[in-house]
């Protein structure tokens, strides 16, 4: 039966086309509620809730103590009307790494101010090589 072949093989392809589709998409421009990305080469899939702004996100290699270290800097700015503490997770999908951090860290209590900016340094130590492609998330804590 040549029309089914061709039916399975115009629906795998378009199967195909949608993965590709979507597998590519992580990597589009940033929401509107992230902004100050400075991490070239790098393909980031943004979750970013809508109580939290990134107001800047930068990546350079440095030390942490004695080691090597890939390091992120994040700044959450609070668009609510309420102070919240935030959750940042960043997974570097290529290297099978993870690493999180809450925004604000300490204080008392620890939350950050409608309107204020909260920054946060999460090191990936002993890496030594940028990744290709990351997923960075940034949610609010429940209370």
């Amino acid at each position: 039966m040549p029309g089914r072949s061709l039916f399975n093989r115009a629906a795998m392809g378009m199967t195909l086309l949608c993965v590709m589709m979507v597998w590519t998409g992580c990597a589009t421009a940033p929401p509107a509620n992230v902004m100050g990305v400075a991490c070239d080469g790098q393909k980031i899939k943004w979750e970013v809730a809508k109580e939290a702004q990134i107001e800047n996100f930068t990546c350079a290699m440095g030390k942490q103590g004695m080691d090597p270290a890939l390091i992120y800097n994040v700044a959450v700015k609070n668009v609510t009307e309420k102070p919240l503490r935030y959750r940042v997770n960043i997974f570097l999908l290529d290297m099978d790494k993870a690493a999180g951090h809450l925004v604000p860290r300490k204080g008392k209590p620890p939350q950050v101010a409608p309107g204020a900016t909260a920054k946060a340094k999460i090191p990936f130590i002993k890496t030594t090589q940028m990744p290709g492609k990351i997923h960075v998330r940034v949610v609010p804590m429940s209370e």
